[in-house]
């Protein structure tokens, strides 16, 4: 199997979504195939990593996927070079229960796949003490092989010597050392990274960090720890296609969609059919289904308002077939969107869901779903693994409830999400179908 490794740091923030980038584009300049993978539940990066490989990135997730879903995402990467993932958060941080296959961390995704893992530390603040820091790591997991250390946000030459003698000392591998920069960084907002789509000059962008990736890391050394990948590829599904044609919301309001969905539902003969509601266009209306993604419709809630067309075609589409809306989505099928600035927006009112961003709170966490009702693709009381993200709070939320709603700890969340007649909706946003009770 093609040889992978996984970047990694002991927490967020220490640069390893700008280290992947970088790596990733520096590989591919130098003409290997490389396929990206981000661990954990996260739209955002994988757009960022195809930018950088141009190739697609793939979600891995211990706590929702069954380990041979895990290795069955693995068949992306068969006709590549070398394979560079993702972490997400600190190493071995996870939820506090496992699901599928695990807690959700890096640490199990590097196990099972056997990859070694290159630790990004951010060394501001510390010198000698970081060796320390990636001896914990290194030793914590018997499980998990790190093949070095980055050292970034490096202050001086002298601050770069010490680290290394501490390295050397443990016997940790350094595979090189980025100082500070303000060219390493990407603008963000709320829900993280400032999405690719919306980034002028990007392929620029990418080049430039490849550039100064490439001047201050060991990229031989890196390809070099790179092992195969030992998981066994395997037939496994995150779920059947909401329909043979589905009619899918894609630009900037509605762009969380999972690479792996809609690769199986196209593998199950699915025919996928984008359109945008931001340019007020109709879903192709021989759909047999709508699928409202999550993304940012906070931001554009006056324009999907005045998209008369679009929310025409949902209110047509709802008489006879499904729909179904995920997080932002859900927003856009209720009666009322508040924006940040508490105007009121109204949009389909397929569902009586009132919803503010001007009472931002934050919801995240992994959640498991029992449908309660039918949803696009599902039948009821099919269990869902998945999670939720989103800044937004439910003022109203009258319908009969879509399924019953935990977090990863077993407990009870509110937002059960809704349903009325064929149209769905919840701010769980669909990662795979879950083990029977």
């Amino acid at each position: 199997m093609t040889p992978g490794l996984l970047i990694t740091a002991p927490r967020s923030g220490s640069g390893k979504t700008i280290m992947t980038l970088g790596l990733l584009r520096a590989f591919t300049l130098k003409g290997l195939c490389v396929q990206p993978f981000k661990s954990g539940p996260d739209y955002i990066d994988p757009t960022f990593q195809q930018a950088a490989s141009r190739r697609p990135s793939f979600n891995l997730d211990s706590w929702a996927m069954p380990s041979p879903m895990i290795g069955a995402l693995t068949r992306h990467a068969g006709d590549a070079d070398l394979i560079v993932a993702e972490g997400v958060m600190g190493l071995f941080d996870g939820a506090p229960m496992a699901g599928e296959s695990g807690n959700g961390s890096s640490a199990d995704i590097a196990a099972a796949l056997n990859w070694p893992v290159v630790l990004v530390m951010d060394v501001s603040g510390q010198s000698q003490s970081a060796a320390a820091v990636a001896h914990g790591f290194r030793s914590l997991r018997p499980d998990i092989v790190m093949a070095g250390v980055i050292l970034n946000r490096v202050a001086s030459e002298r601050h770069e010597r010490l680290i290394r003698a501490a390295m050397a000392e443990a016997d940790i591998p350094v595979f090189g050392a980025i100082p500070r920069s303000e060219a390493l960084s990407l603008p963000e907002r709320h829900l993280g990274l400032v999405q690719a789509t919306e980034q002028a000059d990007l392929d620029a962008t990418m080049d430039r960090i490849a550039d100064i990736i490439a001047a201050h890391l060991d990229l031989s050394a890196i390809h070099a720890a790179a092992r195969p990948t030992l998981l066994q590829t395997q037939s496994a599904k995150s779920g059947a296609p909401p329909g043979q044609r589905i009619a899918i919301a894609r630009d900037a309001a509605f762009s969380f969609t999972y690479a792996h969905l809609l690769s199986d539902w196209r593998a199950a003969g699915a025919e996928i059919l984008p359109f945008s509601p931001l340019a007020d266009e109709v879903p192709d209306t021989t759909a047999d289904a709508i699928w409202l993604p999550g993304g940012y419709p906070e931001l554009h809630a006056g324009r999907i308002a005045q998209a008369g067309r679009f929310l025409s075609a949902l209110r047509r589409h709802a008489e006879t077939r499904p729909i179904h809306g995920e997080c932002g989505g859900y927003m856009v099928l209720g009666e009322v969107l508040i924006d940040a600035q508490g105007h009121s927006h109204a949009m389909a009112g397929l569902l009586g869901l009132v919803t503010s961003f001007a009472e931002r709170r934050l919801h995240l966490g992994y959640r498991r779903a029992r449908l309660l009702a039918p949803m696009a693709g599902f039948p009821a009381g099919v269990s869902l693994n998945g999670h939720e993200f989103h800044y937004s709070t439910i003022l109203a939320q009258p319908d009969s409830p879509l399924a019953t709603v935990t977090d990863a700890e077993g407990k009870a969340v509110s937002s059960t999400g809704s349903h009325r007649g064929p149209v769905t909706g919840s701010f769980f946003h669909l990662i795979a179908e879950g083990s029977a009770a």
